[in-house]
């Protein structure tokens, strides 16, 4: 009599070409990971980032995102691997990279130049885009509310040209009896000034759109991702606001996926809300950094807070239990230390 192990091999041998693996099952598939850098993080997402996927990190200003950022590509420049930066609102700062151990010469910094100058515009501010499409800047406290404001006197001087300004006749409200004209607002263009062009050139772009430059971006992550080479692209939104963000087509977010798999290259959304959905792997969301209490007058660091929002490949595969896993099971804190703090 034949044993079941053997009657076992010849189910399958008689169904390998219609089903594969019929009683066997499949191995277990290892999907690489790279190390952040950040031992809590790492110990959370049990080893680090995933290759060849899209990880989002979503989290307001000073969350430890570029940070986290920094750290997981300054462990790839100095393996010898080569990565992207695409910068949508010059926000990187290269002596915070070198300060963060990233191999510059490994690292190419793509600048689309969509930025605003908020105190005064300079002599080589060439495009810039308004308010309205950025994150805005968080209200400053005057001297009465607490922080550093301006001096009362430059408030003094300011009074007679807004009490003038009061006084003037157009200023002064209408009576209610009389009609008045309807003055259509002018449509706002935004315009680059013109730059001379060969005849020949044929640029597609679109002046005046405040989109191009974020479509430009895109176009850059798509050229990369289909160029291969590079062990991790970073696409740096952070500073868009999100109904601009969530423009870009989910359509873009897959395509990016499937040549992040193509090419193991991990893929890194700096942004403050989703928007890759179905098409991320993993998605980290980061809370507001506060301040260390360790001294008294003295700011020695930041402690930073972030959870896992989805993550495809967890521990159990992809199996979702039913029972959801306490909030302590998917957080992980780590503080980071100022320069002037020393060593404790």
């Amino acid at each position: 009599m034949a044993s079941a192990a053997a009657i076992r091999l010849q189910i399958e041998a008689a169904l390998a070409h219609r089903i594969p693996s019929a009683l066997t099952p499949r191995p277990k598939i290892v999907h690489p990971v790279a190390p952040t850098g950040v031992a809590a993080l790492d110990e959370l997402l049990q080893g680090g980032l995933p290759l060849g996927a899209i990880s989002e990190m979503t989290g307001p200003e000073s969350s430890g995102r570029s940070a986290v950022a920094l750290s997981f590509v300054s462990g790839l420049t100095r393996a010898g691997s080569v990565c992207a930066w695409v910068d949508v609102c010059d926000a990187l700062d290269p002596e915070s990279a070198a300060a963060a151990r990233v191999d510059l010469s490994r690292l190419l910094w793509v600048r689309c130049a969509v930025f605003v100058e908020r105190a005064r515009p300079s002599a080589d501010f060439k495009f810039a885009l308004p308010e309205k499409y950025l994150i805005p800047a968080p209200a400053k406290k005057g001297l009465h509310g607490g922080g550093c404001g301006g001096h009362p006197r430059n408030e003094v001087k300011g009074l007679a040209d807004a009490v003038s300004g009061l006084l003037r006749p157009e200023a002064i409200a209408p009576r209610c009896a009389e009609p008045q004209p309807r003055v259509r607002p002018e449509r706002e263009t935004f315009a680059p000034p013109q730059q001379p062009r060969a005849p020949q050139a044929n640029l597609r772009t679109r002046p005046g759109k405040p989109w191009a430059r974020i479509e430009q971006s895109l176009r850059v992550t798509d050229l990369l991702l289909q160029a291969g080479g590079f062990s991790a692209i970073v696409l740096d939104m952070a500073g868009i606001a999100a109904e601009h963000v969530s423009r870009v087509p989910m359509a873009t977010w897959f395509r990016y996926r499937a040549a992040a798999e193509r090419t193991q290259a991990s893929v890194l959304l700096l942004t403050q809300h989703p928007c890759a959905k179905s098409s991320g792997e993993l998605l980290l969301r980061f809370q507001p950094g506060k301040a260390r209490l360790d001294e008294a007058t003295v700011f020695s660091g930041i402690e930073h807070r972030v959870e896992i929002d989805r993550q495809r490949f967890g521990a159990q595969g992809n199996v979702i239990p039913l029972r959801k896993p306490p909030q302590s099971a998917n957080a992980a804190r780590w503080n980071s230390q100022t320069t002037w703090a020393g060593a404790r």
